[in-house]
């Protein structure tokens, strides 16, 4: 590990204020989110979270700067390298003095002010999280004992208007390879990410999630409008003028539909909860909408029925 002084590009006598703000910057420079295409980027930004974490703090900064603890904040066992007879746990801040061995208290504490300037560089999503629980610096979370928790992994899915209509059971495939299954709610948005708990990579502090976002893929048939859907449906010239029962495809399956007489292409049929589904419960509709279809080829009969019309 490098030395936090030389990671910070700062002097030994710099003052909190001059830390503080190098920090800073090499936070905003080599943020992740600020670099995703810099794989590098994580790495540098970790390495200065780290060095802050070390001098950023008082106590910690005059424990490294006694060579009691090293650049990763882990205690050098010094009394073992000195003289005979030192306190071979010098670097260690002790508590309840004269309670003897049995009742002395050895204690190291983490601190730092990393989690405020993520919140003013970032905003409030890295408030209170920074290292003892939530999110933290190095990415990724940690959990209530303070262990980094395994990095969350990501997915889009698309999906059909009919597994949207019947919160159908769908497969997300990860970029390590992994396939999981994923059974869609009962109302689901185009754009809304779905979070599979402890289903990430795993950390020394549990596994991470797995987030999968979402897409409603364009339909051949229909046409989505909000919560509404759209199709247009051919119907034979003489069922239009006739009027007939027609089945019509829906996303749950078919349905049989009556096609009332002298019906042209500007008529709609409203077939209720039809549609996808909607929060408050239960399905918005499909709006049929009819388009009158001549024979595909040319019939004598009809020919001499239309020119009788005109003339």
């Amino acid at each position: 590990m490098r030395d936090p002084y030389e990671v910070l590009g700062v002097a030994k006598s710099a003052t909190a204020k001059e830390i503080k703000s190098a920090y800073r910057k090499l936070a905003k420079k080599h943020h992740p989110d600020q670099n995703p295409d810099d794989p590098k980027a994580k790495e540098r930004f970790a390495a200065a979270a780290q060095a802050y974490d070390i001098i950023g703090d008082e106590k910690k900064r005059a424990a490294y700067d006694r060579g009691e603890i090293d650049a990763e904040g882990k205690p050098k066992f010094q009394g073992f390298e000195a003289h005979a007879g030192a306190d071979p746990f010098a670097g260690f801040r002790r508590q309840g003095q004269g309670q003897g061995a049995g009742g002395t208290h050895f204690e190291f504490r983490s601190g730092g002010d990393a989690a405020d300037i993520f919140s003013e560089i970032f905003g409030q999503s890295y408030g209170g999280g920074g290292f003892g629980g939530g999110p933290n610096p190095f990415g990724g979370r940690t959990s209530a004992r303070g262990m980094r928790v395994g990095e969350d992994l990501n997915a889009a899915l698309d999906v059909s208007v009919e597994d949207v209509a019947k919160a159908a059971k769908v497969h997300a495939v990860f970029p390590d390879g992994r396939r999981l299954a994923v059974k869609l709610p009962t109302y689901v948005e185009d754009g809304q990410t779905i979070r599979l708990k402890g289903q990430g990579e795993q950390g020394p502090g549990g596994a991470g999630d797995a987030l999968v976002k979402i897409r409603i893929r364009n339909h051949p048939r229909y046409r989505v409008e909000g919560r509404d859907l759209h199709v247009d449906e051919l119907v034979p010239w003489e069922d239009a003028v006739l009027g007939e029962k027609v089945a019509i495809d829906t996303p749950t399956g078919k349905v049989a539909v009556t096609v009332p007489a002298w019906s042209s292409s500007d008529k709609v049929l409203r077939l209720r909860g039809r549609g996808l589904p909607v929060k408050t419960g239960g399905h918005a509709d499909l709006y049929v909408h009819v388009r009158v279809m001549l024979p595909q080829k040319p019939d004598a009969e009809l020919e001499a029925l239309a020119r009788k019309r005109r003339n």
